[in-house]
């Protein structure tokens, strides 16, 4: 049993009372009083860790296992793995009847049909994106402007310590940064270095 609120003016005494009817022992009875979406429900811990091969795991509605259908289904799959059945009063789904089993593999490929609609959503709207002249993952941690001007004291001579120091930035990022701008080494006109003297480059 579930209610999402966890003050009193939700109750579970309607889902109480129907699974008492259907003829689950009382003894059994877990509840949680939290959202569905949440993943640490004790209530639901707890049943599904006192379930063992030949129970039958019942529940008032479908919501009120499952955060999700890929979740609802995650769990069923898992039931059935350890020799559980389900039930599921409202919508009379029962994985022990051929009708609840073809139900339960409709259930099984409608969410598989939905996991492909979302990826072809996002592919597409990264192409477009793309189209648009814009680009995914993290924005780069140096503009356009300030890549030029690390280039230009670069090949001015200044060291990378030098610079990372100027511009605030790390030398791992600045690294990275030269590397995607193609930038290879210093200028042609930097003075060498004196002998016996080290360089921080």
């Amino acid at each position: 049993m579930r209610v999402s609120s966890a003050d009193d003016r939700q109750s579970v005494d309607l889902q109480r009372d129907a699974l008492i009817a259907a003829g689950v022992d009382e003894r059994h009875l877990h509840h949680d009083k939290a959202s569905g979406a949440k993943d640490d429900r004790p209530g639901l811990k707890a049943c599904l860790e006192d379930l063992r091969s030949g129970d039958c795991l019942v529940v008032w509605k479908l919501d009120r296992l499952g955060r999700s259908l890929p979740h609802l289904l995650s769990i069923i799959a898992r039931l059935k793995e350890r020799g559980i059945a389900f039930r599921s009063l409202t919508e009379q789904m029962d994985t022990t009847t051929p009708h609840g089993e073809l139900l339960f593999s409709i259930f099984g490929a409608l969410a598989q049909y939905e996991r492909s609609l979302t990826r072809e959503r996002v592919i597409a709207g990264l192409a477009a994106a793309k189209r648009r002249g814009r680009r995914g993952g993290r924005p780069p941690a140096l503009d356009q402007e300030k890549i030029e001007q690390i280039i230009a004291a670069l090949e001015a001579g200044a060291s990378k310590a030098a610079v990372c120091r100027t511009f605030s930035v790390a030398r791992s990022t600045l690294l990275d940064t030269l590397a995607r701008a193609g930038w290879t080494g210093t200028a042609a006109g930097k003075k060498p270095t004196a002998k016996g003297a080290r360089a921080i480059a």
